[in-house]
């Protein structure tokens, strides 16, 4: 199906392997539908006791979906495309269903660049997921940048991260480094780069039913390493600021506050979709109160929506194609987004029976 996506067994564990180094791994169609297949096959193999996912490039696990791709068939009529956008993130989120609720271990190798995508595929749920960062890992949640929201399950784990940490992320789409990921509850455990080859060789050789524990046992020596947390050193600061029910409330607290940090965060938000930004926060006070389920299928009908408006349409355009990274957002400012326009996303694009992942 693909040549970005290897796969093997050996000693009982499956190991994922994606290799499409020029783009830090960006999903395609078929990338996507390779590592569903993998996992599908392994999930009902009692030969395979753990799946690991990782890299054939230090630069990156994944840094998201194929956004290009995103521009061109969004852009297209069905006949030309568009039609395949829906079977991409259709396809996704069931993917990030499928690695949420796999029944085995499932290790993700989150070194380098982790984002949008990204995630969707290392979150493992806490019945299987063993989250490991590195002293490369950048993480993050960016897509309020490009018009659209962090979705592949966002609405689930960034609701569900301590105090407003996730409506931070979320808002800003800044990247952090391994001791906030760790503190957020985004990721397990650290294993400085430098140790990943004996990381690799343990791996490598332990059956896959012990392969949680002997991971643990490995990095746990090695946690206090990764350093200390900014967002644990300003989280009163962020709980503070993000605890406004609106967006617009955030922003005018955020002026108000001189502190570097909280400048920061509002130079991060000026620069997004005010409409995105709207929909993702309405979206994680949502999110925290549902399963991964219906926070997946909440997502799915996000992403109809946003296509419909054509807000990603014009944020990739910007960032990726004309590259002048000035997107034209509609509506320009967060003054004008009216609760309408907000509520109208969360309209169902479908009846219940007919939604595409209603089979979750």
């Amino acid at each position: 199906m693909t040549d970005h996506v290897h796969t093997k067994v050996r000693n009982g564990t499956g190991f994922i392997t994606l290799d499409r180094p020029r783009t830090l791994n960006s999903l395609s169609l078929d990338m996507i539908r390779a590592i569903t297949g993998a996992l599908l096959a392994w999930r009902d193999d009692d030969d395979i006791a753990a799946v690991v996912i990782r890299s054939s490039t230090d630069k990156a696990l994944c840094a998201g979906g194929d956004i290009r791709f995103f521009h061109a068939a969004g852009r297209a009529t069905p006949q030309g495309g568009s039609a395949q956008v829906e079977d991409f993130f259709t396809e996704e989120y069931a993917l990030n269903y499928l690695v949420h609720c796999f029944p085995k271990p499932y290790v993700a190798m989150m070194d380098g660049v982790v984002m949008g995508g990204g995630m969707g595929i290392a979150q493992g749920g806490p019945q299987c997921g063993v989250r490991v960062v590195t002293d490369r890992t950048r993480l993050a949640m960016p897509e309020v940048n490009i018009g659209l929201f962090p979705d592949v399950g966002g609405s689930y784990f960034l609701s569900r991260a301590p105090g407003k940490l996730g409506l931070y992320l979320a808002l800003t789409a800044l990247a952090i480094g391994a001791a906030d990921a760790l503190y957020c509850g985004l990721a397990d455990h650290y294993v400085p780069a430098a140790e990943l080859p004996l990381l690799a060789d343990l791996v490598g050789s332990t059956a896959g039913a012990g392969l949680r524990e002997a991971v643990a046992m490995f990095a746990r020596p090695l946690r206090g390493e990764a350093g200390p947390s900014e967002l644990q050193a300003h989280r009163a600061l962020i709980d503070d600021h993000f605890a406004h029910r609106s967006v617009a409330g955030i922003v005018a607290s955020l002026r108000r506050d001189d502190h570097p940090f909280a400048q920061n965060a509002l130079a991060a938000i000026a620069r997004r979709s005010p409409l995105m930004q709207c929909v993702t926060a309405e979206m994680l006070r949502r999110g925290a109160t549902m399963g991964i389920a219906d926070c997946l299928r909440m997502e799915r009908n996000l992403v109809r929506r946003a296509f419909e408006h054509g807000e990603v349409i014009e944020g990739v355009r910007a960032l990726a194609i004309d590259k002048d990274h000035a997107p034209r957002w509609n509506p320009p400012s967060l003054e004008e987004v009216s609760d309408d326009t907000v509520a109208r996303f969360f309209e169902p694009a479908w009846p219940a029976w007919a939604h595409p992942l209603r089979h979750l």
